[in-house]
């Protein structure tokens, strides 16, 4: 498996990451999960990967504060994800697994730069000896 980036389309800091990618020849695949939802597996992983799915969930969208309160306190995984597939826009994008199955949360540029340093420095010198 190669990098997989999880988002929204429509979600800027998503668009912002990709180009990132772009810009860099980093190689992924984009999966807006709107149209293929994150299995309850995934959600797991992801949530373990991150420290929980308080970490996973963004408590600031705009999705989470229209939320009923008895909503926002699932007791389980399988809450959390059945949540979370009901409103996708709740986790923190975009989601980042990389080939060894490390997880990342939100972009910028400090972040991506220091996640895909080896590309970036190949792909430098690649360049160097082209011209």
């Amino acid at each position: 498996m190669g990098t997989e980036v999880y988002g929204l389309n429509n979600c800027d800091t998503c668009k912002k990451a990709r180009k990132w990618l772009d810009r860099h020849a980093v190689e992924y695949r984009f999966i807006d999960y709107r149209d293929e939802p994150a299995t309850p597996a995934m959600l797991k992983a992801w949530a373990e990967a991150v420290g929980g799915f308080d970490a996973l969930v963004n408590r600031g969208s705009t999705t989470w504060r229209n939320l009923a309160p008895a909503r926002k306190a699932p007791g389980s995984a399988a809450e959390w994800s059945l949540l979370i597939r009901e409103y996708p826009a709740l986790v923190k994008r975009p989601v980042l697994v990389l080939a060894d199955g490390k997880v990342q949360l939100g972009f910028n540029d400090k972040l991506y730069a220091g996640l895909f340093v080896f590309i970036i420095a190949l792909s430098g010198s690649i360049g160097q000896r082209l011209h």
